[in-house]
């Protein structure tokens, strides 16, 4: 798994068409269009070695608590971001990852929202500019 994070006055999201995935998942009224004030907004991409790695997701949560202790956030958006330049996993896997993260996230007591899965999405974002307001992590 890779991301980047970004240190957000405010995140936004709103689903607008269907990507040329054959996965995705239904539009509702909470996952359509939504958003966080002062929030963590992690562009991941779930990647073919992690099919093979039982500790991604708990390593995953912990650079994402280290990096939200930091800056004392505790609202996370979960984007599908499948332009990092590792070797993808499979679409169905990389959807139940991104399920299981969050899951684990709001678990672990943070506030979470996830765009739907096979869609392009329109974002509004305002980014903080200070040393740890963009961050990128490679987890093993």
């Amino acid at each position: 798994m890779r991301f980047l994070s970004f240190h957000c006055d405010y995140f936004r999201f709103k689903a607008t068409k269907r990507s040329r995935s054959k996965i995705f998942e239904e539009l509702t009224e909470e996952n359509r269009e939504n958003g966080f004030e002062n929030v963590i907004a992690l562009y991941i991409s779930v990647e073919k070695r992690d099919e093979d790695n039982s500790e991604f997701i708990p390593n995953a949560i912990k650079e994402i608590e280290k990096i939200s202790t930091q800056l004392k956030v505790s609202n996370i958006i979960v984007l599908s971001f499948a332009h990092l330049f590792g070797e993808l996993s499979n679409p169905e896997f990389g959807l139940k990852a991104l399920i299981n993260l969050e899951k684990k996230l709001v678990e672990n007591g943070f506030n979470v929202l996830r765009p739907p899965f096979g869609w392009f999405n329109e974002l509004e974002l305002k980014a903080k500019g200070h040393p740890l307001s963009r961050i990128s992590r490679k987890i093993e």
